[in-house]
């Protein structure tokens, strides 16, 4: 496990590194949820743009080694799994890697936008908006990278499933529960804290667990079918 996670952060660190020197555009295309409701960003001590510039070279840098993490998740699990599920490898990988780029980008064009939008209305003659860079910054990236692993869901659900530890009529027995804790989620989540937003973030994650359940039926199929002819 000591080197999958020593590989993993070399791939991010490089990946960061190459990040760096595009940091200023990624920064601007970080701006784009707010619309024109945000003008500059103010930065508060000497370091703080360095600090800045380092985290949205970091956020690009998960996203672009988003491949290589999940090859060495996959390398550390596969002793655990079957040979057939071993031939899957590039299947993961690719499922993982889209599954968190659409998590990103529902959080990036749904999600933040109407949460920005809602959140900057509440200044009025009292209250004038000056917004910190780093902390727009912080918001920013921590919902897209947290909508992200939560669209994963379904990757995990059949690959639990494969490997005998869930099944799609335990999951649809518990869909009541999940249904609770997804809303604890969306509540903890959702920076605005109003109902429009934590059921923004919540009805994708009802569907996305819906999704997981059909996800692991076929994977269950596909278990069963391997053991009746295998």
């Amino acid at each position: 496990m000591r080197g999958r996670i020593i590989a993993s952060l070399v791939a991010l660190g490089l990946a960061t590194l190459i990040s760096l020197p595009f940091s200023q555009h990624i920064l601007k295309a970080l701006k784009y949820p707010a619309g024109d409701a945000i003008g500059k960003l103010a930065f508060f001590s000497p370091e703080e743009a360095f600090m800045i510039y380092m985290k949205v070279a970091f956020t690009a840098g998960l996203m672009i080694s988003c491949p290589v993490i999940a090859y060495q998740i996959w390398a550390f699990i596969s002793p655990a799994v079957s040979d057939d599920l071993k031939k899957n490898a590039s299947y993961f990988i690719v499922f993982v890697s889209a599954a968190f780029a659409s998590g990103c980008l529902f959080a990036y064009f749904i999600l933040l936008p109407s949460a920005l939008r809602f959140l900057l209305s509440l200044g009025n003659a009292d209250l004038v908006a000056v917004i910190s860079a780093m902390k727009y910054i912080s918001f920013v990236t921590t919902i897209i990278i947290i909508c992200g692993a939560i669209f994963e869901m379904p990757v995990l659900s059949y690959l639990l499933t494969r490997l005998g530890i869930v099944n799609a009529a335990e999951m649809r027995k518990r869909m009541g529960y999940a249904i609770v804790i997804i809303a604890a989620i969306s509540a903890v989540i959702t920076p605005t804290g109003d109902a429009f937003n934590m059921m923004l973030l919540a009805l994708p994650m009802v569907i996305l667990y819906e999704f997981s359940i059909w996800v692991s039926w076929t994977a269950g199929l596909l278990k069963k079918k391997k053991g009746i002819y295998g």
